[in-house]
């Protein structure tokens, strides 16, 4: 007897209606016989020992027949274990166990314990918005998972605990009440920051490169002896960035959700992702990548913050890798039988010492690096990757008065005010001239022909900054960004002297300064 189930793949951070068909024999046979077709992942041809245990545990016997599970469209790998559910469900209609017998609009996913009860699966939100594309009715989905399923609105969400539950539903209509979720209310409970900063004591000058490069969306690199508060700076990021749109937050969730990041019973990603990789990571642990590819950090980061420490420290052919997404803000991953493209648009966060030994220019340390040594050192980051980051600032150890001062120092609500006010600067004038970008950091030559025009003063002073410290073009197009970026923190004039002057200092550090 056949019967059929519906369920869903993830692809990417996509997912796909997927028809499950059982087919069960009459005839009894002397050994188990169970196939399952249609391009299964071997997690998925694993599921007939879980299924079968769980069956029985369930107290349904199922006899030595031929059983073969087809999962329709046969051209499309599937992978996961949330067929558990759709399978045990189907091999247990064909057997005459349920009274319904259509189960169209229905979409199930889930893994089963061996007892039965259901277990958590990757891709929840990604499957809910194809159950609602293709026009499902219900989504059965285990219960950790029902939240972030709901997250989607127009289709019913019924949280499930385990294979009896759903049975119960199929042949009594007994159905736990649809999961609801006020989206809104859901990401304003989110966006809570344990970090501010207000625990930086000192660092001026690198707060404000914080702040420009936050108000513009630039990459930045931060340079300084060890200790000196790179990473506390770069953990307090997020709080002075815009908060996440409803349309941002469930693109994130969806990325994370795939990856398998999303932290249980969330519904939503609500804080902009701050990543922090490991030096050891592989090319494609950060870009993404295995038989069936998964994100990387670069897009578990996406609309968020991806800090690099010790920057010199990663393999070069990890570094180059990232070009293609600091540009196009997307990584696409090619395999023999697919190529899947995965978002990867985040503000690249950096830092390094300035030589081996952490002590060049340092004032209270003595450096033993030589010259050589040094530029050795920072020629492990590539001329075309350091010139993708548009601020570079020097973080110096804080001084004891500093550290120890009584002045209280200025809280990232204050920062964030400023820069939401840039931000909607840009996104005004952007949005006046029909252009598709949302910060200083994304436009083109072309746009900073139009949005950067500079007085003749101006132009004499880029002129002798480019001459002097052999900044090459793509270095003059950063200096344009973060000037203009540095405008709109003023309120969004005219370019002027001063905030040329102030971007040609986060350009100072470029590799000329270590000659």
């Amino acid at each position: 007897m056949l019967y059929k189930t519906y369920s869903a793949s993830t692809f990417g951070i996509d997912a796909n209606i997927i028809e499950v068909e059982v087919d069960v024999s009459a005839v009894k046979t002397d050994k188990d016989i169970f196939m399952t077709v249609g391009l299964p992942d071997v997690s998925v041809k694993e599921s007939k020992e879980r299924v079968r245990s769980a069956l029985r545990n369930c107290g349904y016997d199922v006899p030595n027949t031929h059983i073969t599970v087809n999962l329709a469209p046969a051209d499309i790998k599937k992978e996961g274990s949330g067929f558990d559910l759709p399978i045990a469900i189907g091999i247990l209609g064909a057997y005459g166990g349920l009274t319904l017998h259509d189960l169209t609009g229905t979409i199930m996913v889930g893994e089963l314990s061996l007892d039965g009860t259901m277990r958590s699966i990757r891709g929840a939100l990604p499957i809910a918005v194809a159950a609602k594309r293709a026009g499902a009715k219900r989504l059965l989905v285990p219960e950790a998972n029902a939240k972030e399923a709901a997250v989607v609105s127009g289709i019913d969400v019924l949280p499930m605990k385990s294979f009896l539950d759903v049975v119960q539903l199929l042949n009594n209509g007994v159905s736990p009440e649809p999961i609801a979720v006020d989206t809104e209310k859901l990401l304003n409970e989110v966006q809570k920051f344990t970090v501010d900063f207000k625990d930086v004591r000192g660092q001026h000058a690198a707060k404000r490169a914080l702040e420009v490069a936050c108000a513009g969306g630039h990459n930045i690199l931060m340079i300084g002896p060890p200790g000196s508060g790179k990473t506390m700076l770069a953990k307090r990021i997020p709080t002075i960035l815009p908060p996440l749109t409803f349309d941002e937050a469930l693109e994130t969730t969806k990325i994370h959700s795939v990856a398998g990041v999303l932290e249980a019973g969330a519904g939503l990603v609500g804080t902009r992702p701050y990543r922090a990789p490991h030096h050891t990571i592989s090319d494609a642990g950060l870009i993404g990548g295995g038989i069936i590819p998964r994100p990387g950090e670069v897009s578990i980061a996406h609309h968020g913050v991806l800090f690099l420490d010790e920057l010199p420290e990663f393999p070069r052919n990890v570094l180059e890798v990232m070009r293609q997404p600091l540009e196009d803000g997307t990584v696409t991953i090619a395999r023999a039988s697919m190529s899947l493209t995965f978002p990867a648009r985040f503000m690249l966060a950096a830092a390094m010492n300035p030589c081996p030994c952490g002590f060049f220019n340092d004032k209270t340390r003595e450096c033993h690096c030589t010259q050589p040594i040094i530029q050795r050192y920072v020629a492990k980051i590539s001329g075309p990757l350091l010139d993708r980051v548009d601020i570079h600032i020097d973080v110096p150890a804080v001084p004891y008065k500093e550290l120890r001062g009584g002045a209280a120092p200025e809280g990232s609500v204050q920062i964030r005010d400023r820069v939401l006010n840039a931000r909607a600067l840009q996104l005004d004038r952007f949005a006046a001239a029909g252009e598709r970008i949302y910060s200083n950091a994304q436009m083109s030559t072309r746009q900073i022909r139009t949005y950067c025009e500079l007085s003749s003063e101006c132009e004499r002073m880029l002129e002798r900054a480019m001459q002097q410290q052999g900044l090459s073009a793509r270095a003059h197009d950063r200096i344009l960004k973060v000037a203009r970026t540095i405008a709109d923190l003023d309120g969004g004039g005219q370019i002027d002297s001063k905030h040329i002057a102030e971007a040609i200092q986060y350009r100072t550090l470029d590799r000329t300064y270590w000659a």
